[in-house]
């Protein structure tokens, strides 16, 4: 009994070895048939230019688009010399108000984050610069001089709270973000991640990608740790209309369409039937309202544009030697200026095309006026007036009724004095209904007085 006892001890380890080993191979086989979890994809976005309305949509558009396609984290390419406060402050409500991991990463290399560009950077789960990049220059400016100082020192107040608010948000450096508004400071990607403004500095995207792996942030939904080592990028391209929009809402390009829109339609009321300037002149101006939605607007710039228009198109009708002219030129300047009201810098028209634009539009204007003018003084060229002073030549003798050939045209003829045989030109000095009142050219009564003279 005892020995039996022994003898099954010594065979159950030797069975668990074999059982064990028999498992092994299953396991193994299960271990690498299981499918190995993939990194969720990241979705990008570039964003250059200045930040306008147009931009808050790409921005919405591209979060929305990331969280369906449940993507790890979305990553906005920026680069921009500022734009609009109240776009900028809506920008920075969404990425602070974001469900997903979102890192602004400032590119490529040679782009800025200025002005607004600071806020939004800031405002980031993840803030990154490329080499040779730089950030600051975030304070408010006014177009003109058009606020007070006590304006001025509320807009700067308010910005540098809101500066300070978002980097101890995100843990970033508080102070610098107060320089930047109330001292313009600006500074390089290195310096940048030294004083702890931006978190990294990445060399390219996938460079970025792998240093942002693992890094834990905190968004409305709680804390997420981003796994984008050898992620999927998916580019959020934008559309045909946003892009327009985006080419469209540029203060010059706005601006230029509204005048070539006044022009078309202009001309096309001045002659109606031409066609061509009434169909462009109607798309530049409804592409021009198109981007007015999306633009702070001064209305009495846009009356003064107006009526410089008014006083060029009085200059036809009223003798003014040129005054009319000067102040409609005048008016139209100082409306461009005005046209735009906003303290941005990037939203007021350029000089470079103010100038031209006005010069052209004035020139235009005054080159159609002469000819208006030269063209009335002429005399008639068609019907019984413009018959007036036309050379005739004689078809059936004229004595003094007979018939003359004017233009391919025969005609009834009478002449006041001795008759003259056909082929004989004259001319033709006054048109009674039907009949032609003529008389000796100069050459035919020079031939005259000398036959005579001879005689």
């Amino acid at each position: 009994m005892t020995r039996g006892v022994r003898e099954e001890r010594h065979r159950f380890p030797g069975a668990l070895r074999k059982l064990g080993g028999l498992l092994i191979v299953p396991l193994l086989i299960i271990a690498l048939a299981a499918p190995v979890h993939a990194a969720q994809p990241v979705s990008t976005i570039k964003l250059d230019g200045v930040i306008s309305p147009v931009t808050v949509r790409l921005v919405e558009a591209a979060l929305a688009r990331a969280q369906a396609e449940r993507a790890g984290a979305l990553v906005i390419e920026l680069d921009t010399p500022g734009g609009l406060e109240r776009s900028m402050r809506a920008i920075c409500q969404r990425l602070l108000n974001a469900e997903l991991p979102v890192i602004v990463y400032v590119s490529p290399t040679g782009a800025r984050a200025a002005s607004a560009g600071v806020f939004i950077t800031m405002a980031a789960h993840v803030a990154a610069m490329a080499p040779a990049t730089n950030i600051g220059a975030a304070h408010p400016v006014a177009v003109g001089g058009s606020l007070d100082k006590e304006s001025l020192r509320k807009i700067e107040n308010d910005s540098a709270a809101f500066a300070r608010t978002i980097a101890i948000e995100r843990g970033r450096n508080a102070e610098w973000a107060e320089k930047a508004v109330r001292q313009s400071v600006s500074i390089t990607e290195r310096e940048a991640v030294k004083l702890k403004v931006v978190d990294m500095v990445a060399d390219s995207l996938t460079d970025l990608l792998e240093k942002i792996d693992g890094r834990t942030v905190k968004t409305v939904k709680g804390p997420v740790t981003l796994a984008t080592r050898g992620a999927v990028v998916k580019p959020i391209e934008i559309g045909f209309r946003d892009r327009l929009l985006n080419v469209i809402t540029d203060p010059n390009v706005a601006y230029v369409l509204m005048m070539l829109g006044m022009l078309g339609l202009f001309f096309e009321l001045s002659n109606p039937g031409v066609i061509l300037p009434g169909i462009v002149g109607g798309i530049s101006l409804i592409l021009a309202f198109f981007a007015f939605q999306s633009l702070p607007i001064n209305y009495a710039g846009l009356l003064l544009i107006l009526f410089g228009i008014v006083l060029l198109v009085a200059e036809i009708k009223i003798v003014s030697h040129g005054v009319l002219a000067i102040g409609g030129m005048i008016s139209m300047a100082l409306g461009s200026l005005m046209l735009f009201d906003a303290p941005e810098v990037g939203f007021r028209v350029s000089w470079w095309v103010i100038g031209p634009t006005v010069a052209g539009t004035a020139g235009l204007f005054l080159f159609v006026i002469a000819a208006g003018v030269r063209a009335l003084g002429r005399p008639p060229a068609t019907g019984a007036e413009g018959l007036i002073g036309k050379l005739a030549t004689v078809r059936e003798r004229l004595a003094p009724e007979g018939q003359v050939l004017v233009a391919g045209e025969i005609w009834r003829a009478v002449i006041d004095g001795e008759p003259l045989e056909p082929g004989v030109q004259v001319r033709i000095v006054a048109v009674d209904g039907l009949t032609l009142r003529v008389a000796k050219t100069e050459a035919e009564a020079a031939k005259a007085q000398v036959k005579g003279g001879v005689a």
